[in-house]
């Protein structure tokens, strides 16, 4: 059991105050702050404070696997399968979508193949491995996820009340399904530059004169988000494309599961997640970087979802647990009251334990190590029984580990 130093990565969408003020720095931080991630991910891994020094997390478990991840140290290759983060969205990231595990391994090889460099921008895959993930909402949350079923889009299309959207919404009607989804989407995702040049104004106009008309606008949440999504990315196709995804708000402790070709945009809010350990991202608008068409709609799952909150649930140990079908990870979360005493987070590891509020001490044996918020710690395959008390008031902790199905 050793204290784990996240590391820090600064996108132009990250937070100056969310994750400053999280860890209990200054605020605001002297550059956009967008992700804290705990892992062994090549690209950053967070590192582990020992007695005989700081080392990454990524060469403690290279050089003994077995000892750091025990019995799944074989399933996934020797590797940790996981990687969790803490994010903070001040602005909408990019378009994106993620392969699945055959998807992103043919993927890699082609690339490979290809001599592509790894740190190429035109780079599609970064490595084989798939990114499933499970966003959980510190503080509201706002995202797009997940193809709206098409005769509600029609409905939309229709409320704006723009001309240049009428033969699209004609187009969607006659065929309301994934295929109908997949035409539309490839349309405006392909759109000429002077017909994009025409037709975003035109809508967004039309979102205008809807939040502004009287009486119950059910779609006021779409159209507002167009116009915020138009102003950070002025003449972006993904403006139009985000018309046609599920508009979702996670109150706290609510999450969101994504799985493979799943197209979503985290919009605005600060949130723990976890995913499977992958950097692999096919982007589809509202970015400056590269965007692959054909790769993306091969990635693509253009079925219509309705994408319900991940709930948590009670685990019967006094956590709650957030229930996904992946197996390189599990969450779950304890909410400590002040004289709660010792309770049980982990029997054994691998895993990591992160703490999101007030602090905490962790236990093991005669070992305590102090947790405040924005801090975690690393459990080896060879540390049991880890307990935890809060210190001065109440406390929460997320605990990640392997999947259940591992």
């Amino acid at each position: 059991m050793h204290e784990l130093v996240g590391a820090l990565r600064s996108y132009a969408w990250g937070s100056r105050t969310a994750l400053a003020r999280l860890c209990g720095r200054p605020v605001p931080s002297a550059h956009p702050e967008a992700e804290l991630w705990f892992g062994a991910h090549p690209a950053d891994p967070a590192h582990v404070k020992a007695a005989e020094g700081t080392l990454s997390l990524l060469e403690l478990v290279a050089a003994d696997p077995e000892g750091e991840l025990g019995a799944v140290a074989g399933e996934f290759g020797g590797k940790l399968p996981f990687l969790l983060k803490i994010l903070a969205a001040e602005e909408p990231l990019s378009l994106q979508a993620h392969p699945s595990a055959a998807q992103a391994k043919a993927g890699y090889e082609r690339e490979n193949r290809a001599r592509v460099p790894l740190d190429s921008p035109m780079r599609n895959y970064r490595d084989d491995n798939h990114k499933p993930e499970l966003v959980v909402a510190l503080d509201r949350f706002e995202a797009l996820a997940g193809f709206r079923e098409p005769r509600r889009t029609v409905e939309l299309f229709r409320a704006l009340e723009v001309p240049q959207l009428v033969s699209y919404a004609d187009m969607l009607a006659a065929q309301p399904d994934s295929a109908g989804l997949r035409t539309l989407f490839t349309t405006w995702i392909t759109l000429p530059q002077p017909v994009l040049a025409t037709l975003l104004p035109a809508v967004l106009d039309g979102c205008v004169r809807y939040l502004s008309g009287k009486g119950k606008r059910p779609f006021a949440a779409e159209a507002r988000t167009a116009l915020e999504l138009a102003e950070v990315y002025p003449g972006d196709a993904g403006v139009l494309a985000a018309l046609l995804l599920n508009r979702v708000t996670l109150e706290p402790g609510q999450g969101l599961y994504l799985s493979a070709g799943n197209l979503h945009a985290y919009l605005h809010g600060l949130g723990v997640e976890i995913m499977a350990n992958s950097d692999n991202v096919l982007r589809g608008g509202l970015t400056p970087k590269h965007v692959d068409v054909p790769e993306l709609l091969r990635v693509l799952d253009f079925e219509p979802i309705d994408l319900p909150a991940v709930l948590p649930e009670p685990a019967g140990d006094g956590s709650v647990r957030y229930r996904t079908p992946a197996p390189e990870f599990a969450l779950r979360r304890f909410d400590l009251t002040e004289g709660s005493g010792q309770v049980p987070l982990m029997s054994a590891g691998p895993g990591i334990v992160l703490c999101t509020g007030g602090t905490v001490r962790l236990l093991r044996d005669e070992t305590e190590l102090i947790l405040g918020r924005g801090s975690a710690a690393w459990i080896s395959a060879s540390d049991n029984d880890i307990r935890a008390q809060t210190v001065d008031g109440p406390a929460q902790v997320f605990c990640a580990c392997v999947g259940p199905g591992a």
